[in-house]
């Protein structure tokens, strides 16, 4: 019996469209051996020695690479539903933080759960992400601030990975906010630095975040966990640009970053900078929406300096209680201005590389058989679409 998979009479978006669209095969199929793609394109045109293969109808439904969620925090404890209350009470997000709410009240919460909890709670969320064709999600520290909590967010976020049919990619986020009690440099110096080292030792991070504003951390404290990174080999990423502009963005572009996070107040500078480096501008509309922003991410400087844009749904507790990646690409087009292509790539294609990733985010031969099958026709309804959930079926490394 062959091992081979033929999908077919589907319309398929391989995202893999050097013009910018979706590469979309009317009256197509697909190929797949084990985890892996070995052909796409017209059913008619499929090779002879793809004869054998066990075919599945797909009765016309839409094929897309399977979702990247690029930027979460599901691994944290309590809930932040008062401080929404406040925020519609007319408090903003910096006057939360001073009084002692915001990030610093979810590390209380984070440090006095159990691993155990701490565990069940992020399998929820990330089965309600993978319910949306989800196949790979970013997962960040950063609500612990002390060196067993930070280690500990990292295992969870590993457990995931092994619990669930889903890629877990981990970022370590020490510099996240200053703990209550501490001096910002010497918390880098005595709490961060040496969490990450001891991270990197024992395997649980694959890249190194920070948060660089006015309410946690200057560019030259983030260029010290930066430079550390660099010694250990690891990639960077950096919240930069959300509230203000301090230069988080041109500091994260010297470094060549992965991404570059938020970046509301980004510049077409900065938008050159990001292009220079070859990073990605990651968009957050949940944050955006949550805090009732109005500086909206410089879409169209982007789009000229031919910077990559994902979206992501900054799941946290705080600024961005989303748990829909679907929801986040209808915001990114209605308050941001993307087009329905432009947000599919971004939590495809543009997020694959915003993670590093090169072997899944398009539908191409020798790419991981990641897939979302969707009862739709056409790729823009799963931007247009609010509050509703068409996927069929999710393939994940060529298994349903």
């Amino acid at each position: 019996m062959s091992d081979l998979t033929l999908l077919t009479d589907a319309t398929v978006a391989t995202m893999d469209s050097k013009s910018g669209g979706y590469g979309v095969i009317h009256d197509a199929g697909i190929v797949i051996s084990q985890d892996r793609i070995l052909w796409v394109g017209a059913v008619a045109d499929c090779p002879p020695d793809y004869a054998d293969a066990h075919q599945i109808p797909c009765a016309g439904r839409l094929i897309t690479p399977a979702l990247i969620d690029c930027h979460t925090h599901i691994v944290h404890g309590g809930h932040r539903a008062r401080e929404f209350e406040m925020r519609l009470e007319g408090a903003s997000y910096q006057e939360i933080a001073k009084a002692g709410g915001g990030i610093v009240s979810t590390v209380s919460a984070t440090r006095a759960a159990s691993d155990a909890d701490l565990l069940h709670h992020a399998l929820r969320r990330a089965d309600t992400l993978i319910a949306e064709g989800v196949s790979t999600i970013e997962i960040k520290s950063g609500y612990g601030l002390d060196i067993d909590t930070e280690l500990r967010m990292l295992r969870v976020a590993r457990q995931v990975g092994q619990q669930r049919q889903v890629r877990v990619v981990t970022s370590f986020l020490g510099a996240h906010a200053v703990p209550a009690g501490m001096d910002a440099d010497d918390y880098i110096d005595t709490v961060c630095i040496p969490a990450l080292k001891a991270a990197h030792a024992g395997g649980l991070v694959d890249a190194v975040d920070g948060f660089c504003e006015g309410i946690a951390f200057s560019t030259d404290q983030i260029a010290r966990v930066f430079d550390t990174a660099k010694a250990l080999g690891l990639p960077i990423k950096l919240h930069a640009e959300q509230l203000s502009n301090i230069g988080g963005t041109a500091l994260a572009a010297r470094y060549c970053a992965q991404s570059v996070d938020h970046v509301e107040y980004a510049t077409e500078q900065d938008a050159r900078a990001l292009a220079d480096a070859g990073s990605v501008a990651v968009l957050l509309p949940g944050a955006f929406y949550t805090l009732r922003e109005t500086q909206a991410p410089p879409v169209n400087a982007f789009r000229t300096h031919n910077v990559p844009m994902a979206v992501a749904t900054d799941w946290n507790p705080g600024s961005s209680p989303m748990g829909s990646l679907l929801l986040a690409m209808n915001m990114a087009c209605t308050l941001f201005g993307l087009t329905p292509a432009e947000a599919l790539a971004g939590t495809t294609r543009n997020a694959a590389r915003a993670l590093g990733l090169t072997d899944c985010g398009v539908i191409a031969p020798g790419k991981r058989a990641d897939l979302a099958v969707w009862d739709v026709s056409d790729p823009a309804e799963l931007s247009y679409r609010i509050g509703v959930n068409p996927l069929h079926k999710r393939i994940f490394g060529g298994q349903a």
